[in-house]
């Protein structure tokens, strides 16, 4: 006999088992003997060839299993006993009933009849009933059977809560029956882990599980934790158990049964059970299994691969579950009205899977969509303007926040995340405000307290933001961010000794660099505090020069404001990570990639796509990126770059336009890099196949340019170039003019090249004069007053304050090596002095 679930409180099943109890009870002594239960065994398996052997080893199990149930030796098991061994999984009711042809009678069948018909008719959920969950936990898909399928027996008061519910959709009675097994294999389970865990074995529950931590790396809610209340955080299974080991096996037993099923939708509906019980108890993997026998069953069934991607994207599978998640909009797009009806959450749940790989535009698209499909998702909304603060859209992000707390005004993450997006445009009494509703909402709201005390550190006001990551730390101890700005917060309220100890703490949990950054955001800040013109002269560590007064000791030395321009486009080559990106993928990515033309509001031909599939050829462009860092890129190249291509707002940018603003600033030589520029030029609609570029092209091209990476150049100067069709053509070479001339051109190149290549050059133990750190890439040398400036230092004009003269002459080093050499000869020049005069 197989498992099978319990049969107390289901009237016709325990007729069921009293039918089949009388069947095989011969000599009506109340009870099965050996004999008789022999033949019960045998009769309900008549495909299966028992020897002696194994029948005398069933009975015996039996037997010694249930001896409370054995009225005497000789009479055997009664029928309280064999409804037993149905409810602890010993058989199938409703199989061995069949396989016996046994029948009710009408009175039998009544009450169940009866039951069905008094249920109240199917109502389908929509998306704005579902309640909020975490990114992580997806969502349901809120879903019945269409009204042509048979209607459901009514849910029973020891059924699970999701099965419970007005939509369970449970369509078979041999799926309650499943269900019954599953609970009670799982209660079995949970409660052996329980004793294992009590006698020093695993724990069942690990509360602090890193992968669903909630606190906020980038300045907003990542809701990765799920709900606050205890009872809803992750299980922690021992899948290396015994025990685990002896579920996975009865589980497929259960299985076996659902493929047995008569027909392809009873199958369907076993196994949507199976999966659905197995999800709801977080355990993900044997769920997949289900769920992956519903796609093979219905391929085309939204629903299988809608559930198939929750499981998968539960342990961690997230581009799995994006393709599950495609082929579930797919087939809902393609379904009938039953589908329809779960294409919002298709959308927010493919949504969160890529921004899981750190698709985040991508993620924005889907989210709106979904928002569109319901307007009243309020999920949908908040994580809308979640990934737009994401990509740096923060007018557009508040929007989409302040709508979904307009639809549910106790949504505390909403709260949490509109005060980051308050706080980014300089909105801090606003931020505040919305910080601490969060903060009302969920005491305990880790992202909303972390979030609030760095927007004090922001503001200077030191002791509360102190305040605010201890009460982090009082959620989440191992909070390590939080431990480290609480010492930075101390050490500015000027409480050295309270910092010190928190600095051990922070370096205890984690051997980071950011402690420096930390530091030195303090010192900044500290900075920003001091009014201005407060102070003396001499009392303050530097003054800031007007560039007339930085004079070049040669046109080799860069010039001020250039080097300002270059360490500006250098700061976001690093954060786009384009310095990583070697050029020659940029030919690859031409040559490869097939974009349908398009024609702009001016009639000219494009290549243009929307910005979701640009990140996905970004994405390959930089697929060395982790997830949280590739968000990082886009955010930045959406802010600079993006920003000025789609001035307009229509979503879309121009492919080849796009590639040759971005190939300067990716890795290569100089010439590759400028190659690079021409050849994305010569791709789009109007050069291809062709060896020159329209002259309007590479002048629209050298603004658009400027304008991204030389702001004080403007946007609005590209209102100059709208319009114009310049049929003449341009060479490579004299493109190469019009790239490299120094005013209008972008001759910064040859300046950002060798900040580059300084990036690793040290000057000994020299220090910048005026903030003190190592010298590192070109040095700048006052020639008479001789003291050294690092780059930004230089760039932003700073002198040491007893420094005091009308002009500064300045030299730049690029090494230690040309330091000497200079030195050397000046020594040399004294030396040749003193002997002449002699």
């Amino acid at each position: 006999m197989v498992p099978a679930g319990g049969v107390g409180g289901r009237g016709t099943r325990a007729e069921k088992v009293r039918r089949i109890f009388e069947r095989f009870d011969v000599n009506g002594d109340g009870g099965l003997n050996r004999e008789e239960m022999a033949a019960l065994v045998v009769s309900v398996n008549p495909r299966v060839k028992f020897s002696d052997d194994q029948i005398s080893a069933i009975l015996d199990e039996v037997f010694r299993t249930y001896a409370d149930f054995i009225a005497a030796p000789d009479v055997g098991l009664t029928l309280p006993g064999l409804i037993r061994t149905y409810d602890d999984g010993a058989g199938d009711v409703d199989r061995d009933f069949d396989a016996l042809g046994l029948s009710l009678s009408a009175d039998a069948g009544g009450e169940e009849s009866d039951s069905i018909g008094a249920a109240s008719d199917v109502v389908v959920a929509s998306a704005s009933s579902t309640a909020p969950t975490a990114s992580g936990v997806l969502f349901d898909d809120g879903l019945l059977a269409s009204a042509s399928a048979p209607k459901p027996p009514p849910p029973r008061a020891a059924a699970p809560p999701w099965a419970a519910s007005s939509n369970h959709g449970i369509l078979f009675d041999s799926s309650w029956s499943l269900l019954d097994d599953l609970e009670i294999l799982v209660k079995r389970l949970r409660s052996k882990q329980l004793q294992r865990a009590a006698t020093g074995g695993a724990s069942s529950n690990d509360n602090n599980n890193s992968h669903f931590d909630s606190f906020s790396e980038a300045g907003w809610s990542r809701e990765i934790s799920g709900p606050s209340d205890s009872s809803e955080r992750r299980i922690s299974w021992d899948e290396k158990s015994r025990d685990h080991l002896t579920f996975v096996k009865e589980v497929a037993v259960l299985r076996g049964r659902a493929d047995a099923a008569r027909t392809r939708e009873e199958a369907f509906d076993n196994h949507m059970v199976l999966g659905r019980g197995l999800y709801e108890h977080q355990l993900f993997r044997e769920s997949l299994i289900s769920f992956r026998r519903l796609c093979e069953l219905k391929p085309t069934d939204a629903r299988a691969h809608f559930r198939a991607g929750n499981a998968l994207y539960a342990i961690g599978r997230h581009t799995d579950a994006k393709e599950e998640f495609l082929l579930a909009l797919e087939a809902a797009e393609a379904g009938g009205t039953q589908s329809t009806e779960i294409l919002p959450q298709i959308n927010v749940n493919l949504g969160i899977a890529l921004e899981a790989e750190g698709m985040i535009l991508g993620a924005c698209e889907h989210y709106r969509e979904a928002a569109i499909l319901c307007p009243t998702h309020f999920r949908a909304l908040k994580l809308l303007g979640s990934a737009l603060f994401g990509v740096g859209e923060y007018r557009a992000a508040e929007k989409a926040l302040e709508e979904a707390i307009f639809l549910r005004q106790d949504y505390a993450d909403a709260h949490c995340d509109l005060g980051s997006a308050l706080h980014a445009i300089g909105e801090d009494e606003r931020a505040t405000q919305e910080f601490q509703k969060a903060i009302d909402l969920k005491p305990g709201h880790v992202d909303a307290l972390y979030n609030l005390g760095g927007l004090f550190m922001d503001a200077g006001r030191f002791p509360r933001a102190s305040e605010m990551f201890t009460r982090v730390l009082s959620v989440r101890p191992n909070h390590w961010r939080a431990q480290l700005n609480k010492a930075v917060a101390l050490l500015g309220a000027g409480e050295s000794d309270e910092a010190k100890r928190a600095l051990k703490e922070a370096f205890k949990m984690t051997q980071r660099i950011e402690v420096y950054d930390a530091i030195a955001h303090l010192k900044v800040l500290q900075k920003k505090k001091k009014p201005k013109g407060s102070g003396t002269e001499s009392e303050r560590a530097y003054l800031v020069i007007e560039p007339s007064k930085f004079k070049r000791a040669g046109r080799k030395t860069t010039l001020r404001q250039d080097l300002a321009v270059a360490l500006d486009i250098r700061a976001f080559q690093r954060v786009a990570r384009l310095n990583r990106c070697d050029v020659d993928l940029l030919k690859k990515e031409i040559n490869e990639t097939d974009v349908p033309i398009s024609y702009s509001g001016s009639g000219e031909p494009e290549k243009s796509i929307r910005k979701a599939a640009l990140e996905v050829i970004l994405r390959r462009l930089l697929q060395f990126l982790k997830p949280e860092t590739f968000q990082g890129a886009i955010k930045a190249i959406n802010e600079k770059v993006l920003s000025v291509l789609d001035a307009t707002g229509s979503g879309r940018v121009d492919l080849g336009m796009f590639l040759a603003i971005l190939a300067p600033l990716c890795t290569g030589p100089t010439e590759k890099r400028k190659r690079g520029v021409f050849d994305s030029l010569l791709w789009r609609p109007s050069n291809e196949g062709g060896v020159n570029i329209r002259r309007s092209d590479a002048i629209t091209y050298i603004k658009l340019l400027r304008a991204v990476y030389i702001p004080s150049y403007g946007v609005s100067d590209m209102l100059e170039v709208h319009g114009e069709s310049d049929p003449s053509m341009v060479s490579y070479s004299e493109f190469l003019e019009m790239f490299n001339d120094p005013d209008w051109g972008f001759g910064i190149l040859d300046t950002l090249i060798k900040l580059e290549t300084g990036d690793r050059i040290r000057h000994g133990r020299r220090s910048c004069s005026v903030c003190q750190y190592p010298i590192i890439g070109s040095r700048f040398t006052e020639i008479k007053l001789q003291f050294s400036l690092c780059n930004r230092c230089y760039s932003e004009g700073k002198v040491p304050s007893n420094f005091k003269q009308e002009e500064f002459l300045f030299k730049e080093y690029g090494n230690e090596s040309e330091a000497m050499k200079d030195m050397c000869r000046c020594f040399n020049m004294y030396s040749t002095s003193l002997q002449v005069d002699a």
